[in-house]
């Protein structure tokens, strides 16, 4: 029972306040000696109801230890307005798939490095009175 009332006692006398995500959750790190061998506890408290999946990426490298350095305001401000830019790119995209699925655009296909107009579009230049059928001379 003693240990447990000391790890309690420890969480909340000598935590340090890392950092705020963006729903709220507050993030805290604190060092002790363990085996004599320092160590760095980090943990978060959630505001609210405790769901993981509300941890952004970065924290959670953090919390792991992938990151040494908790993730700074800017940083955040600054991953968020790419996210929001790679979701602007991905509705844009998934607008032109729907368009070309219901052929509004026209989807220029290529063979090889190809890149003139492919034969049948040559030959509905040409008028119908001066074609000539090719034959082929191996059959």
């Amino acid at each position: 029972m003693s240990k447990l009332f000391a790890r309690i006692v420890g969480y909340f006398s000598n935590r340090t306040l890392m950092g705020v995500d963006k729903a709220g959750n507050c993030y805290f790190a604190r060092s002790e000696v363990i085996d004599g061998v320092m160590k760095e506890k980090r943990w978060v408290l959630f505001k609210g109801e405790e769901d993981p999946t509300s941890i952004p990426v970065e924290w959670i490298c953090w919390l792991n230890g992938q990151r040494k350095q908790a993730p700074t305001p800017e940083e955040m401000i600054e991953l968020e307005a790419r996210r929001a830019h790679v979701r602007q790119n991905v509705e844009r995209l998934k607008k032109e798939e729907k368009r070309a699925r219901d052929g509004s655009i026209r989807k220029v296909n290529t063979i090889g490095k190809v890149g003139g107009p492919d034969l049948q579009s040559f030959l509905r230049q040409i008028p119908t009175t001066s074609r000539v059928i090719a034959v082929n001379p191996l059959l």
